[in-house]
């Protein structure tokens, strides 16, 4: 099974030394999560992908209201190039949510659909090498190509959890990278609008990448217990308020994996029978010792990756 880590690190060492010990370990990918106003992944995953020689590094995901699609084209095209090693680097991106974008940053958010599906045509061009001629009425794009690394395409991902852009996704990107969107939500909702849109586009089968939290612990009312506080606020947010809803469940507490070994296990395999072709594990720690709690997730995940 495919699967990955969270990413990211206060220090280049930290970063480095992570990504180093999950290659190692035999996990397939490292996700650098991105906010408005916080660090840039970009820089971090520099520096893990120059320790490494075979993990995908993939932001999830760069805000794309804060950065025109050109400009973060090329920023990304840097970072493979700096890499060093062609098919490495994955984009996610997102268009955030109303809170960030209108009302702390004072950006319209009236048309993130449309403004999200042009952003992305500009986005996908620009990384295959192509030059660009786009007029949208969110965006006006005149741009010739750029200089990719051994010539390969840079692939992009849309955090995508309602169906404009799911089928958006489907339809011009390599797939979506999902947050607490269970094997139920997969199943129902994601997997059939995102396929439906890539098939009509004719495009390959899109990846639909689970990003969702995972603690292994004996006692699963504890480990939920747990996750209701450290993830209380994706509760509140419309978005993820849909696709929890997709899933059958009242909160994030209900989508997190949680539970001994075998229950943990089966719980993956469920999201890749429902259709996931990844999962983007965030372990998180239950009880006195966070560090064993993590310790014990991480081995259960690395186990199921061989």
């Amino acid at each position: 099974m495919r699967i990955g880590l969270t990413g990211g690190g206060s220090t280049a060492d930290r970063i480095v030394g992570q990504a180093s010990r999950a290659e190692a370990d035999g996990f397939t990918s490292m996700w650098y999560p991105s906010s408005a106003g916080a660090g840039d992944p970009l820089a971090a995953m520099t520096l893990a992908g120059r320790a490494t020689s075979a993990i995908e590094l993939g932001t999830a995901v760069l805000v794309s209201y804060t950065c025109h699609p050109v400009l973060q084209a090329s920023r990304v095209s840097a970072a493979a190039s700096a890499i060093g090693a062609p098919g490495r680097l994955t984009l996610g991106v997102g268009p955030s949510h109303r809170f960030v974008i209108q009302d702390r940053l004072g950006l319209s958010y009236d048309t993130p659909g449309q403004h999200t599906e042009e952003y992305v045509q500009v986005l996908t061009g620009l990384l295959r090498g192509q030059p660009v001629s786009f007029a949208g009425s969110q965006f006006r794009v005149e741009a010739g190509p750029l200089p990719l690394l051994a010539g390969a395409e840079i692939p992009v991902l849309i955090g995508a959890l309602g169906s404009r852009l799911l089928r958006v996704a489907g339809a011009y990107t390599a797939g979506t990278i999902l947050w607490m969107a269970n094997a139920t939500a997969i199943e129902t909702h994601v997997a059939p609008t995102i396929r439906k849109a890539a098939a009509d586009a004719g495009r390959p089968a899109p990846r639909i990448v689970a990003g969702l939290p995972v603690a292994v612990h004996d006692d699963a009312a504890a480990a939920r217990s747990a996750a209701a506080g450290l993830y209380r606020a994706y509760g509140h947010l419309p978005n993820y308020q849909r696709i929890l809803a997709h899933g059958g469940i009242a909160g994030p507490a209900d989508a997190v994996l949680v539970g001994d070994e075998d229950s943990v296990t089966a719980q993956v395999r469920a999201l890749f029978e429902a259709g996931a072709t990844d999962l983007w594990a965030a372990p998180f720690p239950v009880g006195d010792d966070a560090a064993a709690s993590r310790a014990r997730t991480r081995a259960l995940l690395a186990s199921l990756t061989r």
